[in-house]
């Protein structure tokens, strides 16, 4: 973000909360665009890409999940973060299992979303490459954790950037077991607000996204107790 800065896509149905959020974003040094709903937000994708965009769950017509789904579906990874006026957890999970990247309820302090768009743009960035070996292998599968790139055979694959960093995270440690709490805190951030659920939901997510075997995981297995493990894909390192 020292060159050119972030660009934030704000996604609500709320004329107010849209001015509102498109001042105070611009005042913390983002380019900021605001549009009101999910046609207006494909026009602005094709006219300029976001580096984060932040879309209302709660929109007439189709609403932020349905977006969600549609931007996930066409193989747009830019990474979202959710607001969400409904108190259901199992709205948040649905929003995390779609491929989102983090959540905020409503009513929230504008100052909060700043740090929760600061801190996603800091698990994205480049500042990820400073630390540790830059390339990975494990297995079948190359990381290059600079790139944010995994392959397999040879052959790339679509994550999303939240599944990225969880597989960033296990792949650091290949062969040894983290916990729910280890991946928060080594993938989100520790100030992340994400429950061991929707780690689960998170690493299902991961399992299909680089062919894993949902029934018979055979590289990122669980195990029972601890958490979950990255291996290549031979012997007995985990439990299913």
């Amino acid at each position: 973000m020292s060159e050119k800065p972030a660009r934030i896509l704000v996604v609500d149905d709320d004329p107010e909360l849209r001015s509102l959020l498109q001042r105070f974003l611009s005042e913390h040094g983002y380019a900021v665009r605001a549009v009101d709903g999910g046609k207006a937000m494909d026009l602005a994708l094709q006219r300029e890409p976001a580096d984060v965009v932040v879309l209302d769950l709660m929109m007439p017509g189709e609403d932020g999940l349905a977006v969600l789904r549609r931007l996930r579906a066409a193989g747009e990874q830019v990474p979202v973060i959710m607001l969400t006026a409904r108190g259901d957890p199992v709205d948040r999970v649905l929003g995390l299992e779609m491929g989102a990247d983090d959540y905020l309820g409503k009513p929230f302090l504008p100052r909060e979303l700043v740090a929760r768009i600061a801190a996603l743009l800091r698990r994205i960035g480049p500042e990820r490459s400073v630390s540790g070996d830059e390339t990975a292998g494990i297995g079948p599968f190359e990381v290059n954790f600079s790139a944010m790139t995994v392959h397999r055979d040879g052959q790339a694959l679509t994550l999303s950037s939240r599944e990225f960093a969880l597989f960033a995270a296990l792949a650091r440690s290949p062969g040894r077991p983290l916990s729910r709490a280890q991946l928060i805190d080594r993938a989100l951030g520790r100030d992340a607000e994400v429950t061991d659920r929707a780690i689960d939901v998170q690493v299902a997510r991961l399992r299909k996204a680089i062919g894993d075997d949902a029934a018979d995981p055979r590289f990122i297995r669980t195990v029972w107790g601890v958490g979950y493990v990255l291996t290549a894909g031979g012997g007995e390192a985990g439990h299913g």
